[in-house]
């Protein structure tokens, strides 16, 4: 009698990674755990950030060694000494953050290192432009080969990571986030050549946070837990509920049903009336109150971030008015923004809300550096503020001594959030604050944002998750091709008619 489990996993499955179990001094990040993926299959792998996950896919590509178990490919016991040897077996990882020459075509990215060359080690052009359309074909994905790979989309580029991938016939392809930065299209198109990338048989592990689009494509779901592993389970057989609580071992009831009545009396502290920046924003209007989360949802392109940032003085306004408890400012740099009492959380936390290689301490202090000396730093007053902050966060007394850029990105998103706590703003507009991150510090970051309104300050939330957006914001609004398209509260919103006033005209 077959089993379930063996008829979505053919015997020999693809990979069969058995006992794997790995540490890092003074961390055991895996625990004997398993993980088996099938040809043709797309497999998720399910936790929070610290979970192992990295850590095991970066066994299964060579990067790091196990301390113990085994890993079978095709039936055959494997063990990689580096990641070209994983690469030469047939596995291939694209990662989160890109790897990619922008100024280097798409033809020339894919092939890179491998350029064909001629007797007098010249790269052959045709011959390099020939294979990659050869390959892109194969894959369904339409991109000019000569193409500069820093004009691309987002989407685009991402396509040229899988292709470069695949260009070394890989049949375990390694997915991490890889719609983190996507439009709900681009991820369309993405998954699309998931479809093309299974009924090829190539088997697929796929690490997301986002649970919706982890249910719509995923034939299997594996969970960690603090390295250890929680089980597997076949898409059906366990809801998007028990799937979280498994990944971190306590209930999240208070994402759901746990906003208050918002402070409606309370004036304006924040008002901004018919901005326009003659490019994309025209004649916008909106305030924020104190005590409440003001959501600005639309579609990628509709103005939303750079509202945020004229409204914070890193993007000129042509017309318009923006006033902080009824006095008009005219912000012309963050700087001026800051001092008017606006803070801003920015969507790209590595490129733009970070120092990475400082301690969690100096960038806890980097907006308010005249509050810890005026000619020299106090070190000891920064390192004091740490603790403190640092419990607030919810930061373990291990992850305080490291750098930024040690941390996982929900503990990223933490430092960026305590840094404008320092400060206190009554006006805190935050983009995109849980993207990339898990579902336990996703609903942390709920919380604190949540706090921040409660103690007064009024916070502007920009996010592209409908359901985040139900679950925190007091008001909605939404914006559509630079313009305001509509209002709602949330008693009212659903996603359809989010949905609706972002993408069709009145």
């Amino acid at each position: 009698m077959t089993s379930d489990h063996s008829k979505l996993a053919p015997v020999p499955p693809l990979l069969a990674a058995r006992g794997i179990a790995k540490s890092f001094p003074g961390v055991r990040a895996l625990k004997g755990v398993d993980l088996e993926v099938g040809s043709g299959e797309v497999h998720a792998l399910l936790g929070e950030n610290g979970a192992g996950k990295s850590t095991l896919m970066h066994i299964l590509a060579g990067v790091y060694p196990a301390d113990e178990g085994t890993i079978r490919l095709g039936g055959r016991e494997v063990r990689f000494a580096n990641a070209r040897e994983a690469q030469q077996a047939g596995v291939a990882m694209v990662f989160q953050e890109r790897s990619l020459a922008g100024p280097l075509s798409v033809a020339e990215n894919v092939f890179f290192g491998r350029q064909p060359a001629g007797c007098c080690g010249i790269i052959n052009q045709r011959a390099l432009r020939e294979q990659t359309r050869r390959l892109l074909e194969q894959l369904g994905i339409d991109l000019p080969v000569g193409a500069l790979v820093e004009n691309l989309s987002p989407a685009e580029q991402q396509m040229v990571e899988i292709a470069k991938a695949l260009s070394l016939d890989a049949q375990l392809l390694i997915l991490d986030e890889p719609t983190s930065t996507l439009t709900e299209t681009e991820t369309d198109v993405l998954f699309q050549m998931i479809e093309r990338l299974k009924q090829r048989g190539v088997g697929i592990v796929y690490i997301s946070h986002r649970m919706a689009e982890v249910f719509r494509i995923c034939d299997r779901m594996t969970v960690l837990r603090d390295g250890e592993y929680q089980g597997t389970f076949r898409r059906g057989e366990a809801t998007e509920d028990e799937l979280i609580a498994r990944m971190v071992g306590r209930e999240l009831d208070f994402l759901r049903g746990a906003r208050k009545p918002a402070h409606t009396e309370s004036s304006p502290i924040l008002e901004v009336e018919s901005l326009s920046d003659g490019r994309l924003l025209q004649d916008v209007s909106f305030a924020a109150r104190p005590g409440q989360i003001t959501a600005l949802a639309g579609l990628a392109g509709s103005g939303r971030t750079e509202l945020a940032l004229c409204i914070f003085g890193a993007r000129p306004m042509t017309e318009g008015r923006i006033s902080v408890r009824g006095q008009a400012i005219n912000p012309r740099s963050p700087r001026d923004a800051i001092r008017a009492g606006i803070g801003y959380l920015p969507e790209d936390r590595k490129d733009a809300g970070l120092f990475l290689d400082m301690s969690i301490a100096a960038n806890f202090a980097a907006a308010r550096l005249d509050h810890f000396g005026c000619w020299w730093l106090d070190d000891a007053g920064m390192e004091g503020q740490v603790g403190e902050m640092a419990a607030r966060m919810n930061l373990t007394a291990s992850t305080r001594g490291r750098t930024v850029q040690e941390l996982s990105g929900g503990n990223q998103q933490k430092v960026m959030l305590a840094r404008w706590l320092l400060v206190h703003p009554p006006i805190l507009i935050v983009d995109e604050p849980t993207r990339g991150i898990d579902i336990g510090a996703k609903m942390e970051v709920h919380q604190l944002l949540r706090e921040l309104a409660r103690e007064g300050t009024a916070v502007v939330l920009i996010s592209s998750e409908l359901p985040e957006i139900l679950a925190v914001a007091d008001r909605i609004l939404v914006m559509r091709e630079g313009r305001k398209a509509g209002e709602l509260t949330p008693e009212e919103a659903t996603e359809e008619k989010i949905l609706r006033l972002a993408s069709l005209p009145p």
